[in-house]
């Protein structure tokens, strides 16, 4: 039997070298007649001279044409077969086959084939089919997921009440957004799992993957669907916007200040100053708020709205809500505001009509011609005690207890009487004699906008009575 002629063409020693040893030690001297190559021109040289059975072609040297090369191919006329061998890409080797055989054969085989067609599609059909396949599965259970998801979400109480008529767009928006991470999540974790589980590499695959360079439908449909999301995410908050900007002109006013660590609310049609939030229900509420020291937030989670409140007169902020469900709530601080933040709260008392008249009937009447019971109701109205105690602890500043006739030693060295003069004095100007051991700077100076003459001389009288 004459030996196999292989030639093996390539410009790489290592490559040609490599397959050489390869085919001997496989099967011998006598089976193969090895030729290495290294240009076009021994290559089509020897093929006419030599007649070669197996071509072993390296397909990343560019000094061989390949174009030329199988144009040879195909217009030649020996039985050969070509080995197309890439190294960069890793991927199979691709052989191309001529054989001359009979018109009979090649009817039977022409026959065979389309017999078998029907019964037995090519692997791109079968990749097509089962992939199809895999995406009918995975769409399956996104959708699954995404329902089981947005139902525990939902159910979970993450929300509380809905308490006024801006909750519910606002809730609206929080539901779309509850459904949209369902349905991300599920989407992630679904694809991850299933190819974990279904296209891990079995046991003897040492194929590579199938390599891809991109997909121009895919980056389509991630850049348009998010679009629409954001356009319609972006309708919804522009009507709960609307919502909670529309203006009632029969709106409750309040006036509502915040400092360090208090909040106070001053209701102008009636005259009355409250430490807590008293509001009828189903009415449109307008807060006007402004802050003594620093920025706060004020932030009532069942009515779901919020707004930082500024220091300055010319900041102040507004805010509207209707309240709509009767019952007891708690405005909050939203934004961090000093060491206390954490417990600047205030009660929120929504109650019915007439028991909000009655309650703003009880407030009026409870106004005494005392200036001693004034003061203290001042006193803690403005949020006074919240820095100064009345029993001698120390606190933030002097206690007020014994402090009225106390001589003071201020922080220059030099020592005054406490008398209605100096109080007066530290109301107005509290940076100007300031006690030694406090420091200066903390006390805010707006309380000369904030009390009127008869509301200090109140709070002046009540400090006396506290020896």
């Amino acid at each position: 039997m004459n030996a196999r002629r292989v030639l093996i063409a390539s410009a790489n020693s290592l490559f040609g070298k490599g397959l050489e040893k390869l085919l001997v030690q496989k099967h011998g001297n006598q089976k193969v007649a090895i030729r290495l190559v290294s240009s076009m021109q021994e290559t089509l040289q020897i093929l006419n001279d030599w007649l070669p059975d197996l071509v072993i072609l390296d397909y990343d040297d560019h000094t061989i044409d390949k174009t030329i090369f199988l144009n040879r191919f195909v217009s030649g006329e020996s039985e050969m077969r070509v080995l197309l061998v890439s190294l960069q890409s890793g991927g199979a080797p691709l052989i191309y086959d001529r054989r001359m055989i009979s018109a009979q054969e090649a009817e039977e085989w022409l026959g065979q084939s389309l017999q078998d067609f029907p019964d037995k599609p090519n692997k791109a059909g079968e990749k097509k089919d089962g992939g199809m396949r895999h995406y009918l599965i995975v769409s399956v259970l996104v959708g699954v997921f995404t329902i089981l998801t947005y139902l525990f979400l939902t159910n979970a109480g993450l929300l509380p009440v809905q308490a006024s008529s801006q909750a519910i767009l606002i809730d609206e928006l929080f539901d779309v957004h509850l459904f949209l991470i369902s349905f991300f999540f599920s989407l992630i974790s679904v694809f991850l799992i299933y190819s974990l589980i279904v296209f891990r590499r079995k046991t003897g695959e040492t194929e590579e993957g199938k390599y891809f360079t991109g997909s121009s439908k895919l980056e389509v449909i991630w850049t348009v669907v998010p679009l629409g999301i954001v356009l319609y995410l972006s309708f919804i908050g522009s009507k709960s916007l609307a919502e909670v900007s529309r203006v009632d002109p029969q709106a409750l006013e309040v006036n509502v200040t915040a400092g360090q660590w208090f909040w106070r609310f001053e209701y102008p049609d009636y005259g009355i100053t409250s430490q807590s939030l008293t509001l009828p229900v189903n009415g449109q509420v307008l807060l006007r708020m402004t802050s003594l020291d620093v920025i706060h937030s004020f932030w009532v989670p069942e009515f779901r709205v919020k707004q930082d409140v500024l220091p300055g007169k010319n900041l102040v902020k507004e805010l509207r809500f209707t309240p709509t469900v009767v019952g007891d709530y708690t405005v909050m601080c939203a934004e961090l505001c000093g060491g206390a933040h954490a417990y600047m709260n205030a009660p929120v008392k929504v109650m019915e009509v007439d028991d909000f008249d009655n309650w703003v009937n009880q407030e009026l009447a409870a106004s005494s011609s005392d200036p001693e019971v004034r003061g203290q109701k001042f006193s803690t109205e403005k949020g006074c005690i919240g820095c100064h105690s009345l029993d001698g602890k120390p606190s933030v500043g002097p206690s007020w207890k014994g402090l009225f006739g106390k001589e003071e030693i201020l922080t220059d060295g030099t020592k005054v009487v406490v008398d209605e003069t100096y109080l007066r004095t530290s109301i107005y100007e509290p940076n100007l004699q300031v006690p030694k051991g406090y420091p200066a700077n903390v006390m805010p100076s707006t309380y000369k906008d904030l009390l009127n003459e008869q509301q200090v001389e109140d709070i002046i009288a009540f400090i006396k009575t506290l020896q």
